[in-house]
């Protein structure tokens, strides 16, 4: 596997600090991308997205949402079953997880549902009006009239 050295990118930009960051965090391959429990991302609007997670066997209670330095991070963990049971075949995960997304500059979270076994988180990209692009208008300047001009002189 390659491996690349993006020392040189941050000796020689500044304010570039987060791409640089992300792609470190990109290219490290000690760390396994877990695949549980299963997601959907979805454009539901221009601005606007929607992350759905299969959370089947979890309550409300049992499951946090957190936005933390740019991160949504949503964690689960199921309250201790008092009763024992004698499962013949268990093929419903409600082991405890911790999945992380990282946010893009300007985007936040609006809400959060969680119906049929599925937890739903709203996001929207919201553009400050600085950042957003603005027309210039171009003033015409008219033409000098002969009235303006002052009559040069030679001076000897």
């Amino acid at each position: 596997m390659r491996t690349f050295d993006f020392a040189p990118l941050h000796r020689a930009t500044i304010g570039f600090d987060q791409i640089a960051d992300l792609m470190d965090r990109v290219m490290t391959s000690d760390v396994t991308q877990p695949s549980y429990p299963p997601y959907n991302i979805e454009k539901t609007a221009p601005d606007a997205y929607r992350i759905s997670i299969a959370v089947a066997g979890f309550a409300d209670s049992d499951l946090s949402v957190e936005v933390k330095e740019n991160a949504l991070v949503v964690a689960a963990r199921k309250a201790a079953d008092d009763t024992a049971r004698t499962y013949l075949h268990r093929g419903i995960a409600t082991r405890a997880f911790e999945r992380r997304f990282t946010l893009a500059d300007h985007v936040r979270v609006t809400g959060a549902s969680h119906e049929n076994g599925m937890l739903h988180i709203d996001l929207k990209r919201e553009v400050p009006e600085a950042l957003k692009p603005r027309r210039i208008e171009i003033a015409s300047v008219k033409p000098a009239d002969e009235s303006d001009l002052v009559e040069a002189k030679a001076v000897n």
